[in-house]
């Protein structure tokens, strides 16, 4: 019996927590939400892409990173997009909210864009007998990935958070350039590089329809990922923001204790 309640209780727990991600005080959690559903598309996309995708004739098994390199350097693009966005969106308006939306994609999208890099080096190993070639796409997109390390560097030696955002702005609006740049790269500078596999610049049957398949999901998969990262990015700066009110708050009352003494 002893066993049992054991069992029951540690149930109890795990389910009380689960239940906590998805309902914070009796209201339905947003963040919690998608962060289940990512974890569930997640595993799914894994099972696609070592289970269902269909061995490449030519590259074998390690042709299954394709399912990783390609969505990441996508969304990659879309966080970076969201920036330029909500760059002039605060500049229009001089809102914070702006600001913060900016400033987390940014440091989302750099973490993505490393990510796609790091994976395409792994890809062109055994493919190109290489980790890195100075092509156009790869040198592009490592120039991007300069930019936005860059912005976020901006933002950190900026003399005040005003100021960050200001040079943030002008930063988010003119780097995006360079995704255009690397999108279309491929095709102003024919090399090495596969050229788009599903877009409006690829070719018609330049993939089986398995793997067009799983990689739409691998799209999908990422993309739910990129868009938790932003909104949890989102929520720890508002947290970060509050305690700096609160440590001025703080540093007055100090002050103002000392003065009356």
């Amino acid at each position: 019996m002893a066993g049992t309640d054991n069992i029951s209780q540690t149930l109890y727990e795990s389910t009380f927590r689960w239940s906590h991600i998805i309902r914070v005080d009796g209201r339905m959690n947003l963040r919690g939400c998608l962060l289940v559903l990512t974890g569930i598309l997640m595993l799914i996309n894994l099972y696609m892409i070592f289970m269902v995708a269909p061995t490449d004739a030519v590259l074998g098994h390690v042709q299954r990173i394709f399912y990783f390199h390609v969505p990441l350097a996508i969304v990659s693009f879309a966080a970076f997009l969201v920036v330029f966005i909500a760059s002039i969106a605060y500049l229009f308006k001089r809102d914070a909210k702006w600001d913060k939306i900016a400033h987390s994609s940014a440091e989302v999208g750099v973490i993505f864009i490393t990510l796609a890099l790091i994976t395409g080096m792994i890809w062109a190993k055994p493919v190109w007998n290489a980790w890195w070639l100075w092509t156009p796409r790869l040198t592009t997109t490592l120039i991007l990935w300069l930019i936005y390390v860059a912005y976020l560097m901006i933002r950190s030696y900026a003399p005040s958070q005003s100021k960050a955002a200001i040079y943030g702005a002008a930063m988010g609006i003119i780097g995006f350039a360079d995704v255009l740049v690397v999108y279309f790269s491929v095709q102003w500078w024919p090399g090495i590089h596969p050229t788009p596999v599903v877009g409006p610049l690829a070719a018609s049957g330049s993939l089986d329809s398995t793997m067009r398949s799983v990689l739409l999901f691998s799209f999908l998969t990422f993309l739910a990922l990129l868009t938790y990262l932003i909104m949890e990015r989102i929520a720890l700066h508002d947290t970060e923001e509050r305690v700096r009110k609160i440590r001025f708050s703080l540093r007055r009352a100090r002050q103002d204790v000392i003065s009356g003494d």
